[in-house]
């Protein structure tokens, strides 16, 4: 994997990433051509119109994030990949449209357009039947070894046999370990040199995943195989990597410690992101005033009661703070006086309620949140006192989400479906002290695209 801006990119997703650049670059000239020829133009050098060959070509590139096309099922799937890509091209046609309306200078004529739309979709599914195999395949997975035998080293196994993984193991080592699960694990008794037969094996990293490290760490053997220039890192850092989440079950708190990482208090970054988020929130109240005040309106068409509803919430250093939601539910949904975790097909959901929770409108209202510096764009979504309480008594770990303010959408929402058991949260923990280590602008910019796939596949949401 390579890491960009503190997150992991897989090297399939970076390369294809490349390659459709390079194709929407040379679909945009060959849209350009096509017109010039069309009309007997003779067309000027190449370089007299980078811009708008970038003008169509990033927007694309955007919206291909945005829906999707890079993701496990898009890497496995030509069905799947040319779906999304069909709606990423859609979309960025419509987003183009605006661009163009708004900055002529650095636009294509209409025609060069769909001559370039048309060129850049077979391209790219071309790309996908030619390339497939090579970018999903074992040519571009790292082939790591395991030492360890144990429940660690079968949560690998498990990782790797998954589709889509991006490594192979190419060998486990059992470092004397008390409970052998990993069968096909060798005796590190029966191995000479490690370093000599990690090299064999043509592994380029190492994972320590034994049971006990008191007294247990290998520190000879580790270091002979960092001095070949193999890399060496812990189970955890490895889960992180491969998984986007920290792994609570093999997580210590020395690690997250000791760790890079949880630097999203720095002066420049928390200006920039608040800056960010006084803007779009602005623009976001003025721009959905009609459609939050249409879907206020069939709320108290279907059901009495305010159309507004606040609630208290939990957030930044475990400080509450008063929501404002459009009211999906019917009015005394909690009549009982305690919370109740939301169900699928819960019946405390009106029909009005169910289409917004499933397009999100609902949330348009915590823009002002957001405004008033309670809330973020993008951050752990804030949880009741009642059920902060409940989940910081059987999760370790789970204040730690509250060092960061709570946002709208976040990375917990956009790659783990609607959870409502304490086994969902757990999960979207992880996710969200992922979030809070590794934050970064960039990041917040991925999460905040891929939130439209969430929005357009809204198989979560509840």
């Amino acid at each position: 994997m390579v890491r960009l801006f503190k997150h992991y990119v897989p090297n399939a997703v970076l390369l294809l990433g490349v390659l459709d650049f390079a194709l929407l670059l040379m679909a945009a000239e060959a849209g350009w051509q096509v017109r010039a020829w069309q009309i007997g133009m003779d067309p000027e050098s190449l370089h007299t119109r980078i811009p708008q060959l970038l003008s169509f070509a990033i927007p694309l590139q955007v919206a291909m994030v945005a829906v999707g096309a890079y993701g496990p099922g898009a890497l496995r799937s030509v069905r799947f990949a040319t779906s999304r890509l069909l709606v990423a091209v859609s979309l960025g046609i419509i987003f183009l449209s605006v661009i163009f309306f708004l900055l002529p200078a650095i636009t294509f004529w209409r025609s060069n357009l769909f001559y370039a739309m048309v060129v850049s979709i077979s391209a790219l599914i071309a790309i996908r039947l030619a390339a497939g195999s090579v970018i999903g395949g074992e040519a571009l997975r790292r082939r790591v070894v395991v030492l360890g035998a144990g429940p660690r080293a079968a949560r690998i196994r498990e990782l790797a046999a998954r589709p889509g993984a991006n490594f192979s193991v190419a060998g486990y080592v059992a470092m004397e370990t008390p409970e052998v699960i990993v069968g096909e694990a060798r005796p590190r008794d029966a191995i000479a040199n490690l370093a000599d037969h990690v090299l064999a094996l043509r592994a380029s990293e190492v994972v320590l995943a034994i049971e006990e490290r008191r007294n247990a760490l290998p520190l000879g053997d580790l270091l002979r195989v960092k001095t070949t220039g193999v890399v060496v890192c812990e189970i955890s850092t490895f889960l992180e990597r491969e998984t986007g989440r920290v792994d609570l079950q093999s997580v210590h708190p020395s690690w997250l410690i000791f760790s890079d990482g949880f630097s999203s208090g720095r002066l420049l970054s928390a200006a920039a992101k608040r800056a960010f988020d006084i803007v779009v929130s602005l623009l976001l109240l003025a721009m959905s005033l009609p459609l939050v005040l249409l879907a206020a309106v069939a709320i108290r068409i279907e059901t009495s009661g305010a159309a507004l509803y606040r609630q208290r919430r939990v957030g930044l250093y475990g400080q509450t703070f008063e929501i404002v939601k459009l009211r999906s539910m019917y009015v005394g949904a909690e009549a009982a006086g305690f919370p109740v975790w939301a169900a699928q097909d819960d019946p405390r959901i009106t029909r009005v309620g169910r289409l917004i929770r499933k397009v999100r409108i609902d949330e348009l209202p915590q823009c002002w949140s957001v405004l008033k510096g309670e809330m973020s764009f993008v951050g752990p979504r804030p949880e009741r006192p009642e059920i902060v309480a409940e989940l910081s008594r059987a999760i370790p770990f789970y204040a730690e989400r509250h060092m960061v303010k709570p946002g709208i959408t976040g990375w917990a929402q956009i790659n783990y479906p609607y959870g409502a058991s304490i086994e969902d949260a757990r999960h979207k923990l992880e996710y969200d002290l992922y979030y809070a280590k590794n934050y970064s602008p960039f990041l917040d910019l991925l999460i905040l695209v891929q939130t439209l796939r969430v929005i357009l596949w809204p198989e979560g949401a509840r």
